[in-house]
Order: C-alpha cells, then sequence, then structure tokens
C-alpha cells in the first residue's frame, strides 16, 4: 500500500493510497457519515504521547496531570485516565469533567488565579489532591471555606519566578507583570501567612511560566529559582515543602518551531533538582493532544477577487479561534493527496463568519482545491473545540475519536432546537401559547 505520512509530528495521519488517514481511517469516510466540520482525534498518538512523558521521569516522584483546559472531552480525558492521569483543572466545570472521566479528586490539582468559595467548597468534598494558590486574598477566603467545613487545604503557593518565557504574549505567565502568581518579594511572608492561618497545609511550591514554550532555558532559570526558594523557605521559615509543581507549557511544532524533546526536558528537570527529596508534578496539555488533532472541513466555494483567491471553507473561527486570537499558523492539507507535480497557488482559507477576522490561513501556498473537496487543518488538538463558541449562532462541530481502524462520534453535533432552546422569554414577551404550555 502506498503510504505518506504528514510528517514526524503527526505520525498518526498519513496519505494511504492519495487519502487521508487518521489512524487507519479515512477522514473522507467520517466526512461522509458525520458531515463537516469535524474535529478527529488520535487515540493512538494520545497515549503514545502520554507513555513518551512518563518514561522520561521513569524513577522518579512523578505526578503527571493533564491540563484540561487543552482539551476537556471526556473520552480523551478517559483515554489518558486508563494510563494514570491525574488532572490539572481551572474550574469546577472542568473538575467535574475530570471526575466524570474517571480521575478521582485525589488526582487532580486545582489550579488559577479565581476561584471563589463554591469551587473550593466542590474541591475539598472531593478530597482533591491539591490547590495551587495565587493570592493572599485568596489563601484568606481558603482559609475561611476549608475551616468552615472542618477540613484541611492541601495547598501550593504559586511563584511568579518573573521570567520571560519567549512565546506569545497572551499565553506568557511568569512575568511580573502578568496575573499570576505571587510576586517573589511576598513569597516568603505568604507561606508564614499559610502557616498560621487554620484550616491550611502548606505542602508545596508551584510555578508556570507559560504556554508554547520552545526554549529550556527560561524553564530552567524559573525551576532554579523555585527549587532555591525550596530550601530557602525550609532554612528561614520552618516550612518544610515535600512538592514542587513545575507546571506544564512544553511546546509543540506547528511550523517552524524547534521544541526540545521531552527527553531533553526531563533530563534538565532532573539537574536542576538532584537528590532534593521532592514529588514534582507536570500539567502538560498541548504537548499530550496538540498534534494528535484535526480539524476537517469542506471547500463551500471559491472566490476570485481583483486580487486574491478565496478558499471558503464551512469551519469558521468559532471552532478554531487561534488563529484569529493569537496569529497561529496551522498546516492545511487537503484530504484527497494532491498530485506532486501539482502547482500550488497563493490562497486565503477563510471561513463563514461575519468578521475579517475569520481567517485561518493568508498567502497560503496550497494545491487547486474546488468546492465540494475536504481540507484537514492540522495540530488542532489542543485549544481548539475547547475554545469553541456558538458565535454567530453556529453549531458546535462533532468531536471523533478514532482508535486503529474503528472510530466514534465522542460529542455529537448538536440540533438548531437544542441550540435555541438555551434561551427563554420574560413573562412580559411571551406568548399567550406560550404562557399556556408554561414554557
Amino acid at each position: 500500500m502506498s503510504e505518506r505520512p504528514l510528517g514526524p509530528d503527526t505520525p498518526d495521519f498519513t496519505y494511504r493510497e492519495g487519502a487521508l488517514h487518521a489512524e487507519h481511517v479515512p477522514l473522507a469516510r467520517i466526512a461522509a457519515e458525520v458531515g463537516t466540520p469535524f474535529y478527529c482525534y488520535s487515540s493512538t498518538g494520545i497515549e503514545r504521547q502520554y507513555r513518551r512523558f512518563a518514561a522520561s521521569f521513569a524513577g522518579h516522584q512523578v505526578r503527571i496531570c493533564f491540563a484540561v483546559k487543552a482539551n476537556g472531552n471526556l473520552a480523551v480525558l478517559k483515554t489518558l485516565a486508563r494510563l494514570g492521569s491525574g488532572a490539572d483543572v481551572l474550574s469546577e466545570g472542568e473538575f467535574r469533567r475530570a471526575l466524570a472521566a474517571g480521575i478521582p479528586g485525589s488526582r487532580i490539582i486545582f489550579s488559577g488565579v479565581g476561584k471563589s468559595a463554591s469551587e473550593m467548597t466542590f474541591a475539598l468534598a472531593q478530597d482533591v489532591h491539591q490547590i495551587n494558590v495565587e493570592s493572599l486574598p485568596e489563601l484568606q477566603q481558603l482559609s475561611a471555606v476549608a475551616s468552615a467545613m472542618g477540613r484541611t487545604a492541601p495547598i501550593a503557593l504559586r511563584v511568579n519566578p518573573d521570567v520571560d518565557a519567549r512565546t506569545h504574549a497572551k499565553i506568557a505567565t511568569g512575568k511580573k507583570e502578568n496575573k499570576f502568581g505571587i510576586d517573589l518579594r511576598q513569597i516568603i511572608e505568604a507561606y508564614r501567612l499559610a502557616a498560621e492561618l487554620p484550616g491550611l497545609e502548606p505542602l508545596g511550591i508551584a510555578v508556570h511560566i507559560g504556554s508554547q514554550l520552545t526554549e529550556l532555558q527560561p524553564l530552567e532559570t524559573a525551576f532554579r529559582r523555585v527549587l532555591e526558594l525550596t530550601r530557602e523557605l525550609r532554612a528561614v521559615a520552618g516550612i518544610a515543602l515535600t512538592r514542587l509543581d513545575l507546571g506544564g507549557g512544553l511546546g509543540i511544532r506547528y511550523r517552524g518551531e524547534t521544541p526540545p524533546p521531552i527527553e531533553a526536558y526531563a533530563a534538565m528537570v532532573k539537574r536542576v533538582v538532584g537528590t532534593a527529596d521532592l514529588e514534582l508534578a507536570f500539567e502538560p496539555g498541548r504537548f499530550i493532544v496538540g498534534n494528535q488533532g484535526a480539524l476537517v472541513t469542506k471547500v463551500l466555494y471559491v472566490k476570485d477577487s481583483a486580487t486574491k483567491r478565496f478558499l471558503i471553507v464551512d469551519a469558521a473561527m468559532n471552532d478554531l479561534i487561534r488563529p484569529s486570537l493569537y496569529e497561529a499558523w496551522h498546516a492545511i492539507v487537503p484530504v484527497r493527496e494532491a498530485d506532486p507535480d501539482h502547482f500550488s497557488i497563493p490562497v486565503e482559507v477563510v471561513g463563514p463568519v461575519c468578521e475579517t477576522g475569520d481567517t485561518f490561513a493568508s498567502e497560503r501556498m496550497l494545491p487547486k482545491m474546488a468546492a465540494g473537496e475536504l481540507a484537514a487543518i492540522l495540530s488542532a488538538g489542543a485549544y481548539g473545540a475547547a475554545m469553541s463558541s456558538e458565535y454567530n449562532s453556529r453549531l458546535l462541530v462533532p468531536e471523533v475519536l478514532v482508535r486503529e481502524s474503528d472510530f466514534a462520534v465522542v460529542r455529537p453535533r448538536p440540533s438548531f432546537e437544542s441550540l435555541l432552546a438555551k434561551d427563554c422569554f420574560p413573562d412580559w414577551l411571551k406568548p399567550d401559547w406560550l404562557k399556556n404550555e408554561g414554557g
């Protein structure tokens, strides 16, 4: 069988006999049964990335908590839960997703700068493994909540190490001007306060400097700072921390990036931590699922203007907002393999939403495509469906999980009836017939 993988970063998306497959399933077959657009994920790829991460830290005290914000699909989370993964969550909703997928509270880290009292209550009731606290007011709020429940909250304080992650400004989190974490100059006093407040057990320190990081040096700088801080807390404040939460953020290749191999990342962490007796926690998201997903879309129209050719597809910015929000680059390939001798032309790949920003690619060199043909937008497994919306009253697109030669719809496309049913009329706007029906 003629076979051509798309590249080393997406080995589970391959042309076979001229048709793009996810593992052993033709994407055109899924499109015929499910309709377009849809997200498609590779189980094999997700499992391989998790196992590779875990193997890199074999022999060490390590807790891997998948960042649910990257992809919260229950089937994806269940796939990871069966491998022993924990979860890093940022809301009660994400916490409930992790629980529903079989990840117990004892394997969940609750992060985020704005946890409400009710979310704290829920987390403690689920025996959360750790709550990462990001400010002094949050510390006091958590103390009050835990004390009222008669519970002790296991906490780590997230420090802001003031390290430039050298990533996109909107996903950098480790500079002192960012909203995340407690300033280095305040952290010792914050731990002293945590040790004095009732209902709190300070166990660790947490750091996370950003997402889509492709260099090890900023990470190493941040990790060395928090390790030195751990030693200082033990010596100066008498607080014997046992956990070090090093966050996530390791990048993937979308275009020309050269992210370090996970093995090099692990070697750096081991070098920094040395013989310190600490349980390490990591919160990978994009690394696990980013290159294991694609958004499949259909060309609706080919429109030629005076200066450009537009491929108008049925996916839109509400389905994948990264290009619009972050100016992100995603590879786009035809589902039917182009003839290698076929010339490429520059095109604008755009969606139907009434925004100029509804653009997936500009001046992209693609083989000539016609209305009705399918295209795959690659590296869409992270922050794709998770950030989607119903803008323009567009239905959320289905998600499909592939395993070898099988596939299943793991989030169905909703109906327009269910979309409209989310709203309701106040009494003064209800028509008489609706009042009579109690709607």
